[in-house]
């Protein structure tokens, strides 16, 4: 047992001092990582500021709430337009005046025929015409260009003036 202690005691030195080497490493690294962690901190809290949020995860949690509304928004306003689009070709929206003098009197072109059609020519057309003794108005459905009713020139004029809208 003699010899293992004058064995120590002879390396006793050396194990001290790698003993401190160690230590001295330690302390070093864990300054390196103190200082990091620092740097870490600093950004953190730059991030965080203004936010109104104490930390990251409620952050991310809020964020991701955020983009649900916003994506509800977003497939709530896609299927509005879905609906828009299905509904604008039944619009009557392409609209073809005539103006002429019905009866051949002198005077102004104050009769007139007016076409009201979406984009397969469906609505009415408008019909008023005008002479000395009085107005009339009168009002023709209409089917792809076509009505029931029989149609002027000029009632079918208004219709091609409507259909050939863009």
């Amino acid at each position: 047992m003699q010899e293992w202690n004058a064995l120590l005691l002879d390396q006793m030195i050396w194990i001290v001092m790698g003993i401190v080497v160690i230590l001295l490493w330690l302390l070093l690294w864990n300054l390196i990582q103190g200082s990091k962690l620092r740097g870490m901190r600093k950004r953190y809290n730059q991030m965080m500021a203004g936010t109104g949020i104490e930390d990251l995860e409620g952050l991310l949690i809020d964020l991701k709430n955020q983009q649900a509304l916003l994506e509800e928004n977003q497939n709530d306003h896609h299927k509005q337009l879905e609906r828009i689009n299905q509904l604008l070709p039944k619009q009557k929206a392409k609209i073809g005046i005539k103006r002429y003098n019905a009866f051949g009197e002198r005077g102004n072109e104050l009769s007139f025929s007016a076409a009201f059609v979406d984009d397969q020519k469906n609505g009415i057309i408008i019909t008023g015409l005008y002479s000395r003794d009085g107005s009339y108005v009168y009002a023709k459905p209409l089917e792809h260009g076509q009505s029931s009713y029989a149609l002027s020139s000029e009632e079918e004029e208004a219709i091609a003036l409507a259909g050939s809208e863009a």
